[in-house]
């Protein structure tokens, strides 16, 4: 009785395997997320890469987008959880369609931050710093033109970035405004030279009017970003639409994408859902 009965469970349990083993392996197919392009810049002095996402539907009709530059846009970088927000925005209608424009960084202090001027310290220690002119040089002049003539834009242009790439849009929209509509500064590195360009900005606010900025810090201090705030209530023009809103629950390396989440929402209103 029991051998017969001992039987019959390896039986079933031979059964039972057999009904769960995995199917044999089909054919595998890419999941494209965006598409990566070289792009040969005479202001750069060598090919840089340039990632772009395009909305779903984007082929087959003849809708104009706004675009989303996206600062430190490597694959390996804020890419793909960047554009996966546009994503989500436009599955769930939260945020107008755009195109996300990533641009790829390769030494992040020469490129998003201005030369140090007042810290010998900091000079010293990142002697390859201060190139920033240059890289706005290179958005302005390759980047832009060349997403103009290739992808079907409406004009609108949004910059984001966090850190020193925050640092960088908050000195993108002091220096040359007129460059992008809308800019996204999370956690900027206003520190950066003893906080030289927020002592510099009040003299370039009045330039940036017209213009919409979005704003946020996580629970740091030091970052030079409380004053700065402090500066735009007393000093920002009528004409720029600034938001401040300080994530205290957050850290340095837990504020982008929820910072980011809020502001495309803001800023990327979808049709009907109001400003």
């Amino acid at each position: 009785m029991r051998l017969r009965l001992l039987a019959g469970l390896l039986c079933l349990g031979a059964l039972n395997a057999a009904d769960f083993a995995p199917a044999a392996a089909q054919e595998t197919k890419p999941i494209v997320i965006g598409q990566s392009y070289e792009l040969a810049s005479p202001v750069m002095g060598a090919t840089r890469r340039i990632n772009i996402w395009l909305p779903p539907g984007y082929e087959k009709g003849t809708q104009r987008y706004p675009v989303l530059y996206l600062l430190d846009g490597g694959v390996e970088q804020d890419f793909h959880h960047i554009s996966g927000i546009a994503q989500l925005g436009t599955i769930v209608g939260t945020t107008k369609d755009m195109i996300v424009v990533g641009i790829e960084t390769v030494d992040r202090r020469n490129e998003l931050a201005f030369p140090p001027i007042s810290d010998a310290k900091l000079k010293a220690d990142y002697p390859t710093a201060g190139q920033s002119d240059r890289l706005r040089r290179f958005i302005a002049q390759d980047v832009k033109p060349w997403v103009a003539q290739r992808f079907r834009t409406s004009g609108q242009g949004a910059l984001i970035g966090e850190s020193l790439a925050g640092l960088f849009v908050v000195e993108t929209l002091l220096k040359q405004p007129a460059l992008f509509d809308d800019y996204i500064a999370i956690s900027p590195s206003l520190w950066w030279d003893n906080e030289a360009l927020v002592k510099a900005a009040p003299a370039m606010l009045p330039g940036t009017s017209g213009h919409r900025l979005w704003l946020t810090v996580a629970n740091e201090k030091g970052m030079g970003v409380a004053p700065f705030a402090e500066l735009l209530k007393a000093h920002a023009p009528a004409g720029l639409d600034w938001t401040y809103q300080p994530r205290p629950e957050e850290t340095h390396a837990t504020i982008y994408h929820g910072a980011a989440l809020a502001a495309i929402r803001a800023l990327f209103v979808a049709p009907g859902e109001g400003h």
